[in-house]
């Protein structure tokens, strides 16, 4: 089997998608399954399979200018894949990029698959465009809809997606790499670095500092626990566009910027609690880093993060966008220390079901599956 993937996410940008699709590699390295990948950025020589992606031309994203959009009209990608013969194309973005792997497709009869990876048309209202929404969901639908599968992150992704008429979805999960991540990773010299005393909580919060990750209601939870009375130590482990405004609306917290490998590992291992706002969500791989670290979370009900999350046992889940049910949960973790340490054990357990390996092999089998149909 051959497949071509068409995307806009690979290393060295860093985001979930970025260590998904990096995942999947392994497997299909693993499973003898040649790939090409067609994306306007390109992984350095360390990895060893950066001679199977083709370099597309591509312009900033006007949101995040680290992000750049495929321009695949001007390279010559026909006689690329005419070369390669793909049996099967996978689109991972719903860009100009991954129209032209469809179009393809089209043109040679391949059959296609698509994936969703990120709630894009949530985002318009956080940037004052929610008129667009609605036109959002149509190009979404007219999009994935030309495929034989989309394959999203968590049930709760399917549901929205199928609510929004996309059909023929599928369950394509994400995992984890326990060996890398681990309470084992815990550093008490980490913690006093930023003076958090031995009985000092410390909150975590890792992604990027934009504003639809809801970031508005973690500063507002934190005043609301600093009014209580409450003595902890905010973490933010990221960086983006909000980093200012959060320096100074939130000037007691910690602000590591990017972290990667092991320090990353011990940020997560080194806190008693992750809190993670977001209702943007399609998975939520943060999660699962802080239970396979042994931090227990607390989330909100929207969005794929509450999938991950057994309420009341590794975990609690707020009302979204509510920041006084929010910092209630965090109040109720930061008295119990018993129940806390009860969530974290679990947590780990529950990390321990989302092997990438046995993930990936799904996936694999699906495409199959779609081929033999």
């Amino acid at each position: 089997m051959k497949v071509a993937y068409f995307t806009e996410s690979l290393p060295p940008n860093t985001d979930g998608v970025v260590k998904t699709l990096c995942h999947l590699v392994d497997t299909l390295e693993a499973e003898n399954v040649d790939f090409r990948f067609f994306s306007p950025v390109k992984p350095g020589d360390d990895y060893s399979w950066t001679r199977k992606v083709k370099k597309v031309s591509s312009v900033p994203f006007i949101l995040y200018s680290d992000y750049r959009l495929g321009l695949p009209y001007f390279d010559g990608l026909e006689s690329d894949l005419n070369e390669f013969k793909p049996d099967l194309i996978h689109v991972v973005s719903e860009t100009l990029l991954g129209m032209y792997g469809l179009q393809y497709a089209r043109k040679k009869k391949i059959r296609t698959v698509s994936s969703y990876h990120t709630h894009f048309v949530s985002y318009f209202s956080y940037y004052g465009f929610r008129r667009a929404e609605k036109l959002g969901w149509k190009f979404l639908q007219w999009f994935h809809n030309q495929t034989c599968r989309t394959y999203a992150p968590s049930p709760s992704s399917i549901e929205e997606l199928e609510e929004q008429g996309i059909e023929r979805c599928e369950l394509w999960q994400r995992g984890i790499e326990l060996d890398r991540f681990s309470p084992d990773n815990r550093n008490m010299s980490l913690r006093k670095s930023i003076g958090a005393a031995d009985d000092t909580p410390v909150l975590l919060f890792v992604g990027r500092l934009v504003k639809e990750k809801d970031l508005d209601d973690l500063i507002e939870a934190n005043y609301i626990l600093q009014d209580r009375g409450y003595n902890f130590k905010q973490v933010i482990v990221g960086d983006g566009p909000m980093m200012n405004e959060l320096g100074e609306r939130l000037p007691q917290a910690h602000y590591t910027g990017y972290q990667y490998g092991k320090t990353l590992a011990e940020w997560y291992a080194s806190s008693d609690l992750f809190v993670f706002p977001s209702t943007t969500e399609t998975f939520g791989n943060v999660i699962l880093e802080a239970f396979a670290s042994g931090t227990p979370a607390v989330a909100v009900d929207k969005g794929g993060v509450a999938d991950i999350i057994n309420q009341g046992l590794d975990g609690l889940i707020a009302k979204a966008n509510n920041p006084v049910d929010f910092s209630d949960k965090i109040e109720l973790l930061l008295k119990r220390v018993d129940l806390r340490n009860k969530f974290s054990q679990i947590a780990r357990n529950t990390s321990q079901r989302y092997s990438w390996n046995t993930i990936n092999k799904g996936l694999l089998n699906s495409y199959e599956t779609v081929l033999a149909n």
